[in-house]
Order: structure tokens, then sequence, then C-alpha cells
């Protein structure tokens, strides 16, 4: 899990404690269920990361099927067998481009390419302690922390890599801050949200600005510490998540406008993550604090056009009241029908809400461990590398 490593530390030394290292690794055998189909439109369905815990290598990958209502669970180990150690150790972002489905698997340091119809292994790309992806005029784009696993002032500044997706070669790649996280691009430029969170309380507080003609890094945008998430709006503006330090500082989301490239706006809100559909941001609140030891969790809305803090919540009390520990998030591109995903106790398998547009549950499923993150399948993805 990723809300940062402080808290990653203390949760992952317990679960060695009660699971012990995992010596039996084996492939996860696939399953199906049926649940209400979805219609059809320029989205076919969708693929879900799990990450797992890390150093159980219990990443996996799910598929809902919208015409069939089939969902489909561990499919990577029945379409690669050969691949005797599954999908790998923390699956941290996916991204579909073209006729290719990406997974960036964090601590197994590699960015797995499959085939996006058939899940089937293309090429292993390896990166180390890489982060998120995304995809611009035929290049894919991996941030990474380029350093081990580990708390310490003196680690490496991460970089950004730029991946062919035709060779599947990494062509080029540039030094950004320590710890970078989420990436977007805007036009001709790559953001790269920086954290430091291998070295509180001295967070980087920077978003990395990369002009994508030259490859070059030509500035940063001060913004405030630990940052993670960045989403790109319809608009030519950002919005960063700050996770704060756990402390005094709270969480907080912030609007970034790319043509000056500076903050324009910021929201006293917590936001651990974040997905923008059409004009709305859908947000997850769910905020640490070492003070009291507790979570405050919220489900907010923002209206992106007029940039306004919206008061009612995206999700049905029902459903709210229902998740333990909120996770994942998208929403579909055309319907914009709701997924939200709840890791539970972060040990064991998670689950999934989907929510129509009108607030209604159609239905709950269970999931991997850990469920992370969607990308949807899109029709015209046969069309391109």
């Amino acid at each position: 899990m990723k809300t940062n490593y402080n808290f990653w530390l203390l949760f992952t030394l317990s679960v060695i404690t009660l699971s012990g290292c995992r010596s039996d690794d084996t492939i996860i055998p696939g399953e199906e269920e049926t649940l209400p189909t979805e219609t059809v439109t320029t989205v076919e369905g969708f693929y879900l990361l799990n990450e797992g815990n890390m150093n159980m290598n219990k990443a996996s990958l799910d598929y809902y099927d919208y015409q069939t209502g089939t969902y489909s669970r561990n499919i990577y180990g029945e379409a690669n067998p050969e691949a005797t150690l599954g999908l790998g150790d923390v699956g941290n972002d996916i991204g579909i481009y073209g006729s290719k489905l990406y997974a960036v698997i964090n601590n197994s340091n590699k960015l797995e390419v499959m085939d996006v119809k058939t899940s089937k292994r293309i090429k292993v790309i390896d990166i180390k302690n890489c982060r998120y992806v995304t995809f611009s005029n035929g290049k894919a784009y991996v941030s990474a922390y380029d350093g081990e696993v580990q708390l310490g002032e003196t680690s490496a500044n991460g970089f950004v890599a730029e991946i062919d997706t035709v060779s599947l070669e990494i062509t080029n790649a540039v030094k950004v801050g320590r710890q970078p996280e989420e990436i977007a691009i805007v036009g001709e430029k790559l953001y790269v949200a920086n954290s430091g969170g291998y070295s509180p309380p001295n967070y980087e507080r920077t978003i990395s600005v990369i002009d994508l003609n030259t490859f070059t890094k030509i500035k940063d945008i001060d913004v405030a510490i630990n940052l993670h998430r960045l989403k790109a709006d319809d608009y030519g503006d950002l919005y960063v998540s700050s996770r704060g330090d756990y402390y005094e500082t709270p969480s907080k989301l912030f609007v970034i406008d790319t043509k000056s490239d500076s903050v324009k706006k910021s929201f006293d809100i917590a936001c651990s993550n974040l997905t923008i559909a059409k004009d709305t941001a859908y947000i997850i609140g769910s905020e640490f604090n070492y003070s009291t030891f507790d979570w405050v969790i919220n489900y907010s809305m923002i209206d992106v056009k007029s940039e306004t803090l919206l008061d009612n919540s995206f999700l049905p009390q029902t459903v709210s009241e229902a998740i333990k520990t909120p996770y994942g998030i998208a929403v579909d591109p055309v319907s914009s029908t709701i997924y939200i995903t709840d890791a539970g106790d972060y040990v064991s398998p998670g689950t999934l809400y989907c929510i129509d547009k009108d607030g209604n549950t159609k239905f709950t499923v269970t999931t991997g461990d850990i469920p992370g993150h969607i990308t949807f399948q899109l029709k015209t993805t046969t069309l391109n590398p």
C-alpha cells in the first residue's frame, strides 16, 4: 500500500510477524463469477490490478467483461504458466496503450507488458523501484524511485523513463526529485509529483516539469510536502495531492495551472486517491494521523470546470458504511459508473463496488489482495501499437 513509507513500514513489519515470508510461490488459479452486464459503448470492460502485500509475490490481475458480465480473477497466471512467480511483488499501476497492457510491478522492479486481449506476456522491462505509468505519442513514461526500499536521507533522486511502445526499449531517462509518484501529460509537458517519502520529515515539495520534445527537466513547481496523486483535467489544469506529514500538516489538494506552471487554488480536503471523469473529480480522502492513530475518511467531488467543491458524497451511505479501507477509484468515461475498491485488512481478498450514475449499487465482487488500480479497455485499443 502507498499511504507513505513510515506507515508502510509499520504495516509490513506486522504482516511479516503474522505471516512470514511466502515460500510456496505457485500460480494462483483463475476463477470466474457472473455479474450484471454493463452497456458496451466504446468501453468493453476493465482490468483491475491487485497490489498484493510487499514481499509476498501476490500481485494479481482481474478482468470484468461488460458484455457477458463475467468477472475473471487471477487471469495472469493462467495466461502465463511459465511465469512461476506469477505477476510479481506489489502491483503499483496499470494502463492500456494501443494493443498492449502495461503493469508496473514495484518491488519486482519491472514493467510487465502484455497483450491487451489475452494478458499474455510480451516483454518484461527492468526498471528499479518503478511507480506509475502514462502514455503519449507512441511512448510510455514510467516514474521510478531508482533506489532500494528503505528510509534514508541519502536516497538518490528518482527518474522518469521513456519507452518506445513498438520496440519496447527504454530510449531515454531524466532525473527528477526524490521518490517521484504519479505522472501526467498536458500538451508537450510531462509533470511528476515528487514525494521524498523515504526521508521524513525532509519531504520533497515539488512537481518536476519535463519538456517532452527534448526530454529534459525544465523547472520545478513548489507546491507542498509529500506529493502523491496527479491528474489532468480537460481545461489545462492539474490536481495534485499532498499527503502532509501525518502529524501536524494535513493532507490537501492543489490545482496547478499548466499555462503558468503555478499553484492557482487549493482545497482543504484529504486526498488519498482521485480520478477525473468528464467535469468531475472523484476524491477518496483516507487520512491517517499518528497523533490520534486513527483514520478520517470522506468521499468528495469537485466540479473541475468551475473548480468548485460539491456538497454531496459520490457514494450512497450503505456503501460508505460498508467499506472498511477505501483504496482504488475509477469512473467509466462514458457511462459515469463508479468503481471503488475496499482493501479491507490488507492481507485478505478485497472488494469491488459498482455504483451507477444515479447512486444505485449494481454489484459487489471479491477481488485479489489490495485491489488498487483499474484501466478501461476501449474498442480502439487494437488499432495502435
